[in-house]
């Protein structure tokens, strides 16, 4: 179903796919569901590719719900969360007496999925001998249990796997057979991960938090704050995000502030890794002096959970003198200090070897220490921060 709908925080309305558990607004994501839509009537083998915490498990559930086999089994297997040893009778099945403990005949999943969906996740972290056995399982349909002499039936299934890894490079790298993922990947479906669709977020959000019982709203600000993140754990991480704020929440709206530390700290936007034209310690310092940060409450965190350096800390200090023309004090009001951080902030570059030698700076006319600071919002990120936790830092 297609629909129109605006998320909090936008402006502009949006194309919104709302079917079942899929929630998405972004142009990717929409055409990932209608691919996985239209290949839902038939029988063709799936392969989903993507970061861990797309929710590639959801892809394959609403694949199977959409399906003529609706009515039969959805049957999940993760590989990686099987011993090897064990995957090849989790999967066939096994007689009795084929190994230690195997007291009776076992059916495997794949028998168990008969009629209905096998979903194989993280297909990627399989043996070559077993990608050798699920092979010939696609071939012909067989089922040959383990300790079995004989195939003893045939099944019908439909395959979908799953896989965070890059495929194209574990087979030039001899770890995963071509032939199987030429037989898994008849549909390709590729999940971006949650930074590459922020559109998305406004629906997940709302979605978590209806999903509490809830009746919260979200600022504005904390959206964009939302949206900014780089979300590296995907949707996964947001949902625990929201669900970490929720439990500490005493009010109906969740302003910038109640939002977790990580999600705060990072929301300053950092050059991408292999980015040399521009050095992190130049948006460190916009950050600063133009879009009304401060030190204490956005860089120190930063350097705490190891964004950044030493070395990006001493390079926006050395920007800092280049302004002030060697003036330390007069980084209090370029950085957003308080007179009375002023020993702080000294302690701090002296304990962690980020001082900066001033003498180098000193010429011209004295710097711009009381330059008016103009707060405004950084990429859409937080907004012109008050303070809110600078203490809590040291």
């Amino acid at each position: 179903m297609l629909k129109r709908a605006i998320g909090p925080g936008s402006t502009s309305s949006s194309l919104t796919v709302s079917t079942g558990e899929i929630l998405c607004a972004s142009p990717a994501m929409i055409e990932t569901v209608r691919v996985a839509r239209a290949s839902a009537g038939s029988s063709a083998k799936v392969l989903i590719t993507g970061e861990s915490g797309t929710g590639k498990d959801l892809l394959a559930r609403y694949i199977h719900t959409h399906s003529d086999r609706s009515q039969g089994p959805f049957v999940a297997v993760n590989c990686a969360g099987v011993a090897e040893t064990l995957l090849e009778s989790e999967l066939f099945g096994h007689v009795r007496g084929s190994f230690t403990g195997a007291y009776r005949d076992q059916l495997g999943q794949l028998q168990l999925a008969h009629r209905g969906t096998l979903f194989l996740d993280e297909v990627g972290e399989m043996s070559l001998r077993m990608q050798a056995l699920l092979l010939r399982f696609l071939e012909n349909g067989e089922i040959r249990p383990v300790g079995g002499d004989e195939p003893q039936s045939t099944v019908d299934v439909r395959v979908i796997a799953a896989t965070n890894r890059d495929v194209e490079a574990r087979v030039a790298a001899g770890e995963l057979r071509a032939d199987l993922l030429y037989r898994l990947r008849v549909v390709h479906l590729p999940v971006p991960p949650l930074r590459e669709r922020p559109e998305d977020i406004p629906l997940l959000v709302d979605h978590f938090i209806a999903r509490s019982g809830r009746r919260v709203t979200v600022s504005p600000a904390a959206m964009r704050v939302l949206m900014r993140h780089r979300w590296s754990g995907n949707v996964r991480e947001l949902q625990n995000a929201v669900e970490q704020t929720l439990a500490l929440l005493s009010t109906d709206e969740i302003e910038v502030e109640h939002l977790p530390p990580s999600v705060r700290t990072q929301s300053i936007k950092l050059v991408e890794e292999g980015e040399r034209r521009r050095q992190v310690s130049d948006d460190l310092y916009d950050a600063l002096v133009r879009d009304g940060y401060s030190f204490f409450d956005h860089i120190h965190p930063l350097f705490l959970s190891r964004d950044i350096t030493r070395h990006d800390v001493r390079e926006l200090v050395r920007r800092g003198l280049t302004t002030t023309h060697g003036n330390y004090r007069a980084l209090l009001t370029l950085f957003g200090l308080r007179d009375d951080e002023y020993k702080k902030f000294l302690n701090f570059l002296g304990a962690h070897d980020c001082t900066v030698d001033f003498r180098p700076f000193r010429h011209g006319e004295r710097g711009a220490g009381g330059a008016t600071r103009k707060p405004r919002v950084l990429f859409a990120g937080v907004p012109a921060p008050g303070r809110s936790g600078s203490d809590a830092a040291s």
